[in-house]
């Protein structure tokens, strides 16, 4: 039961939110690539193929962040007990778990087409490239929202075996998303980031911070409306798409940069608006 326990504070299982943040764009992509005339049953099979997918490569992800930043993780009180950092499982013993995980990813890649196959691997480019960014550039934010959102065009091209200019937009969007919500969770370790020389957006914008997530925000749901623009009007989508909206400018409102409780509490209300959204974009097909 020990090791076991390792594992979920390892591969964070027991933090669901990654792996969700993960997946939600991963369902926009399918639920925008979708349409009645499809196989409703492919659609549920590859639902579920992008979740797995999304616990798998979040927790090898996990894994790859903490052997890379078992030294940093020491001096942050809030990573200074994760199990690399506190000497509870090996490096070696780490990378074993990480290549499983990625063993069973790939079983699940494999299970699209060569379109999705060749996104999917192209995308460990930027995976295992991510941990080293807070290192070199103020913008790990945006590194990850590159790599967090690749699933909407791998989406897309599952089902469509092709690549358009309307998921590109749509990821886009999301990569402003990510760029706003990873911003308000970074707020967290600001003092201990800065003492030891970690960059992210949170400490450059860090005298307007409110002002660089809204404007973040508030760019996701300008794309959004522009490829929704035929399509508001009194419907689902439009009651669901407000809903997104106020639970972002919830989030603007609520986080503050003295209290990471506030900011972890609003970072974790993303999953509330992945869903949202999620919702509205397949509500276009009802």
């Amino acid at each position: 039961m020990e090791h076991l326990k390792i594992f979920i504070d390892l591969t964070r299982l027991n933090k669901p939110i990654g792996f969700m943040l993960l997946f939600w764009p991963c369902s926009w992509g399918l639920a925008y690539a979708y349409n009645l005339d499809q196989s409703l049953n492919t659609f549920l099979y590859y639902f579920l193929l992008f979740f797995l997918g999304s616990v798998l490569m979040r927790s090898a992800g996990c894994i790859v962040n903490d052997i890379v930043d078992k030294d940093l993780d020491k001096k942050v009180q809030r990573t200074k007990l994760r199990p690399i950092t506190a000497g509870k499982i090996s490096v070696k013993k780490s990378f074993f778990y990480i290549i499983s995980l990625c063993s069973l990813a790939f079983l699940i890649l494999i299970q699209f087409n060569l379109l999705t196959i060749i996104l999917g691997l192209g995308s460990m480019i930027l995976a295992f490239s991510y941990p080293f960014m807070k290192r070199i550039t103020y913008w790990p934010q945006l590194f990850l929202g590159l790599t967090f959102n690749w699933g909407i065009i791998m989406a897309w091209a599952a089902i469509n075996n092709n690549i358009s200019y309307e998921i590109i937009a749509l990821y886009i969007s999301a990569i402003f998303w990510t760029l706003g919500y990873d911003t308000i969770y970074g707020v967290q370790d600001m003092k201990d980031d800065e003492i030891i020389g970690i960059k992210s957006t949170s400490i450059k914008f860090k005298e307007n911070i409110k002002l660089f997530v809204g404007s973040s925000y508030f760019l996701t749901l300008i794309i959004l409306g522009y490829l929704f623009k035929y399509e508001l009007g009194i419907n689902i989508l439009t009651i669901l798409f407000i809903l997104f909206a106020t639970s972002l400018l919830f989030q603007l409102i609520h986080f503050e940069k003295t209290k990471p409780e506030k900011c972890l509490m609003a970072f974790k209300m993303n999953n509330f608006s992945g869903l949202i959204l999620f919702l509205g974009i397949l509500s276009r097909n009802l």
